[in-house]
């Protein structure tokens, strides 16, 4: 890709909430989480883990564990990323924590990506009961679910979303 290309791309991507039936293959699936063992990490440590969810049941009770979020349920595939905080605390004690967030964040950004890059459409969502998530996916104490990312065949907006001025964002040298 030429860096001229890449701004597009990322723009070209937006938050899709419909879904059609369409499953998404195996191969497809293999392919967003090896782009996602491509993503930095604190240590190198990848503090993250993800469970693949393609079962209606699992993702209908995710859906509601999401506050009745219905792209959760229509979407044939969730990744349910998580961070795993043992592995960065291990080597950086109560720092690891904030690292084991950011390596999940990332990995899921990784994820949302390679799926664009497959022409699917996806949505990152993080509102969802933690706990509902945690008895849903069986998940051990040491594990936090940060994000679900919902990937399916979809129907984007009309219009893209306005973001906010990247002066608003900037600042140099201080605040």
């Amino acid at each position: 890709m030429d860096s001229s290309d890449f701004l597009p791309f990322l723009t070209g991507r937006s938050s899709v909430r419909e879904y059609d039936d369409e499953s998404v293959s195996e191969e497809e699936i293999d392919y967003f989480l090896k782009c996602a063992s491509t993503a930095p990490s604190a240590g190198n440590l990848e503090a993250w883990d993800v469970i693949v969810v393609t079962e209606e049941d699992t993702r209908l009770a995710l859906a509601e564990a999401a506050f009745g979020q219905p792209h959760l349920e229509q979407a044939p595939v969730i990744l349910a990323v998580c961070s795993n905080y043992v592995r960065s605390m291990s080597r950086y004690g109560e720092r690891g924590i904030l690292y084991a967030l950011e390596d999940a964040t990332i990995a899921c950004t990784y994820m949302m990506l390679a799926a664009h890059a497959r022409n699917l459409q996806s949505c990152w969502t993080g509102a969802f009961d933690d706990d509902a998530v945690r008895e849903i996916l069986d998940l051990p104490p040491h594990i936090r679910p940060i994000a679900l990312l919902a990937i399916g065949r979809g129907h984007p907006p009309g219009q893209q979303t306005a973001h906010m001025a990247i002066g608003e964002h900037v600042h140099r040298e201080t605040w």
